[in-house]
């Protein structure tokens, strides 16, 4: 009989992985079910993954990181110990599949095949993407795509090509429609250099279901006056607290706020230049602060010393807050809404901002979102100012006017309570 694979709760994060540092000897981050990440003292990080098969303990390399992803990692991992389950060693299949790949990538080569014209796509229409966000789409050709339509020549590749290549993902159906999507933008692009004249990918468009997105909770105004005042109850470090503040009272992601540094900041001026190269649309972002944010800044200075990181880690100050430590406190915060997270601050301030009557335009600038329409697109960062810095100042203003609202609710339900029945 078949035993089970048993499911594992694993517990590296990308984050942790990035924070990481080389030591005098190589260590081990451990993720679970025997999947481990070694970090040698150059720096490299390997992901490996132990096991014991007929008796003897055996290790197999994954991949290396960044380049292979938590998720990836992860899916690989899944498939690996699937083997050990059935007395195949991962080691020798992937000793055998490098062998394979080795004398397919001579064929690959070719110019016009799909392998060949992949890395022009990746070389040109992904060139302003980040080294890590390029390294794990390259991977997932490298184990999905390759093997299988790499050496064909771009206009043999049919549909039924593409779908067996996502067939055989359908157990992670995220992976298999983002590569099914990688399959469709090579084609895209050949379609655009009058190489081919469809696209075999774009057919295949929901042949795997998809789970559907989880949207972060947002809040209405009165939720938001109780988050607020539970924040201020929270017996957690003050820099947590204040990033949590700054969260909603610049609309950012939680990494561009948690890795703000001093010198993007300009107290006497209200201003916060974030680069654009922590930012997800990979342009610079203009943050206008608003006097509550002024106020925070000014104690993070005093506790900081005004050098490094606005919110450094407590134990660490070299480093930042750690993104589970924002996590954590969300998931602590007791004011009748279990499911926030860091962020839902975003959705919840577009929500309210968009409900006091700001327009569209100012909000999406201040979200720092990516316009599709070439016309809205052609704003510059500064656009706007005056609508940005008075839309900041009134979210801060209410989230004010909400928590005193929540306050002065709380005093009346403990004051009903004293009365004599």
């Amino acid at each position: 009989m078949t035993r089970r694979v048993r499911h594992f709760n694993y517990t590296l994060t990308p984050t942790r992985l990035n924070n990481a540092k080389p030591k005098d000897r190589p260590y081990k981050l451990t993720d679970g079910g025997g999947l481990f990440v070694q970090i040698e003292p150059g720096g490299t990080k390997t992901w490996r993954y132990q096991y014991v098969l007929n008796g003897k303990r055996r290790e197999v390399k994954v991949g290396r990181y960044p380049e292979l992803g938590v998720a990836d990692a992860r899916d690989l991992h899944a498939e690996y110990r699937a083997m050990v389950e059935r007395g195949i060693n991962p080691a020798d299949h992937r000793r055998a599949e490098l062998e394979a790949r080795k004398e397919q990538e001579a064929k690959e080569n070719e110019a016009g095949s799909f392998r060949a014209f992949s890395l022009v796509w990746l070389d040109e229409k992904l060139a302003t993407k980040s080294d890590g966000y390029r390294a794990q789409v390259r991977s997932r050709l490298e184990r999905f795509v390759w093997p299988e339509i790499g050496g064909m020549q771009l206009p043999d590749v049919r549909p039924a090509h593409v779908l067996k290549i996502i067939e055989a993902r359908r157990a992670t159906p995220v992976t298999a429609e983002g590569v099914r999507v990688i399959i469709q933008q090579v084609f895209n692009y050949a379609i655009q250099k009058l190489l081919v004249e469809s696209n075999p990918a774009a057919p295949l468009r929901g042949v795997i279901a998809v789970p559907a997105r989880e949207h972060h909770r947002h809040l209405n105004e009165a939720e938001l006056g109780a988050f607020w005042r539970a924040l201020g109850r929270q017996n957690a470090h003050p820099s947590t607290v204040a990033a949590a503040r700054m969260l909603m009272y610049s609309m950012c992601r939680k990494n561009e706020v948690l890795r703000a540094t001093w010198t993007e900041i300009d107290l006497e001026r209200a201003v916060w230049e974030v680069p654009a190269e922590r930012m997800k649309a990979r342009r610079p972002h203009r943050v206008y602060l608003s006097r509550q944010a002024i106020e925070v800044l000014k104690v993070q200075k005093a506790i900081t010393g005004g050098e490094g990181y606005v919110f450094p880690s407590p134990q660490i100050r070299t480093m930042p807050l750690a993104d589970a430590t924002l996590n954590h406190l969300f998931k602590r915060l007791d004011f009748g809404v279990p499911d926030f997270s860091p962020h839902g601050t975003r959705g919840t301030a577009a929500t309210l901002l968009r409900e006091h009557g700001f327009g569209r335009d100012v909000v999406e600038l201040l979200l720092a979102h990516t316009e599709r329409n070439k016309t809205a697109a052609s704003y510059h960062h500064h656009e706007l100012e005056p609508e940005r810095r008075r839309a900041l100042q009134y979210l801060a203003d209410e989230i004010d006017r909400q928590a005193a609202a929540s306050r002065n609710q709380q005093r009346e339900v403990e004051g009903d309570a004293r009365l004599p029945a």
